[in-house]
């Protein structure tokens, strides 16, 4: 069993480029309507998978309403250089780099204002 999350967006080609940049991860398909705007994209993020999907002109993501929807929690080999790509990338750090019962890890928040925690661990 796998576990997949499939992310709203207000701008896939943003999020998609954002992504790449700020968390290593990479473009692996892409669909677009006939006005050539992206519906549909998936990335690979390591061995998993991250989808982003576009539900129209009424979406507000949450950075637009003000809070978050939900948590995706990633693993990364070195999280200390994943969390200084990131911010250099300009993420907004919800939760700083540190030393955690779970192990070390931080959050950060993507322009869309989805919410991303990074932990130590195989990645």
């Amino acid at each position: 069993m796998s576990v997949v999350p499939y992310l709203l967006c207000s701008d896939i080609d943003a999020e998609a480029d954002w992504l790449a940049t700020a968390f290593g991860f990479t473009l692996r398909h892409r669909s677009e309507n006939d006005e050539g705007r992206a519906t549909h994209a998936e990335l690979a993020a390591g061995e998993g998978t991250v989808m982003l999907g576009y539900p129209g002109e009424d979406y507000r993501n949450p950075a637009a309403i003000g809070h978050p929807t939900q948590m995706q929690l990633v693993t990364v080999g070195d999280v200390d250089a994943h969390y200084e790509t990131a911010v250099a990338a300009g993420a907004r750090v919800v939760a700083e780099l540190t030393d955690r019962d779970y192990g070390r890890s931080y959050g950060a928040a993507d322009p869309e204002g989805h919410q991303w925690y990074f932990v130590a661990g195989a990645s």
